[in-house]
């Protein structure tokens, strides 16, 4: 049985301790009951910022997507008549992941 982290709970934490300021444009994602990847990674974007592009990229490398939000991001795909290399860009991976992802699936 593969344990998920917390991370309504984690977040929640982070924004009390560091990120105060940044409590009204979180509390509609924190609402939910239960967040989804894509939730964790607005909510990412939103407490540490897209400035520090560096250390985004280094991050990017290690996200690993359970079969949820991998048919989530194909399915949006689909629906805006997206290629591989356009979906890539705006969820910022690879389009060959995009690409094997559509053989898998």
């Amino acid at each position: 049985m593969t344990k998920i982290p917390n991370y309504k709970r984690i977040y929640m934490d982070l924004i009390d301790r560091k990120y105060p300021e940044k409590q009204a444009i979180c509390d509609s994602i924190l609402a939910q009951e239960k967040l989804s990847f894509m939730d964790v990674i607005r909510l990412n974007e939103i407490m540490f910022e897209k400035n520090k592009k560096e250390k985004l990229l280094r991050d990017h490398k290690y996200r690993s997507y359970d079969e949820k939000t991998i048919i989530k991001i194909l399915k949006y795909q689909k629906e805006n008549q997206l290629n591989n290399s356009q979906v890539a860009n705006h969820f910022k991976m690879s389009r060959n992941t995009i690409a094997n992802w559509k053989k898998i699936f």
